[in-house]
């Protein structure tokens, strides 16, 4: 179900440093923070989480189907998702902050609207999906199940993922509005991340060759 453990290390690392870099999800989750407390902070980590989990399904499922079409399907999409984590590591480190340097107050909200509109958010961000295809099939191995790898790399991730949100719901609830000075530091966020990917891309496109069925 899952890769090697010096190949488990690097999608840790990899994930992590994702997982870190602020985003559209990280954004809301500081914001329900300090506009209404740690109680709703943990409401909007759990629909995030439950989101980022839909979209690793059916990144898993897509990738199974696909495979499952053609043998050659394995390489391509591992030789294509390496060139979209370099891609995207150029972009991040090319990019500034994605945090705005003032932390956005919404009204107050029930927790069953905040959990809802916190899996919204993560749901519909195209960028999870495509990350989740391009990513993952860089830890799998050609002679396991595509699904179930992808499923377990999936809840993996979104297992780290969610620990880093609660990361940043502990510390929005007690350094509050100074959060909002730091989003002149949140470009090393980027600038990590990027480095990451693009150590993950080169290393999958000359460390190895793609297996193949």
């Amino acid at each position: 179900m899952l890769p090697d453990l010096p190949l488990l290390l690097a999608f840790v690392g990899a994930s992590l440093a994702l997982a870190l870099t602020p985003g559209p999800a990280v954004v809301y989750i500081i914001a329900r923070t300090v506009a209404q407390g740690r109680a709703s902070g943990l409401a909007s980590v759990l629909g995030v989480a439950l989101g980022n989990l839909a979209n690793a399904a059916g990144a898993a499922l897509g990738l199974a189907a696909l495979f499952a079409v053609s043998s050659a399907a394995f390489t391509v999409v591992k030789w294509a998702g390496a060139a979209y984590l370099v891609w995207l590591g150029i972009r991040l480190w090319r990019t500034p902050a994605a945090v705005d340097a003032s932390v956005p107050r919404p009204a107050a909200q029930p927790w069953r609207r905040i959990f809802r509109d916190g899996f919204v958010v993560a749901l519909l961000n195209p960028k999870t999906t495509l990350f989740f295809a391009a990513f993952l099939p860089q830890f799998l191995d050609a002679h396991g199940s595509p699904l179930v790898q992808t499923l377990a790399l999936g809840f993996v991730f979104c297992a780290i993922a969610g620990c880093t949100d609660l990361g940043y719901v502990l510390a929005a609830s007690i350094v509050g509005p100074r959060l909002a000075r730091a989003g002149r530091h949140a470009a090393w966020g980027n600038r990590i991340a990027g480095t990451s990917f693009i150590g993950l891309g080169v290393l999958t496109a000359f460390g190895h060759q793609p297996a193949s069925r």
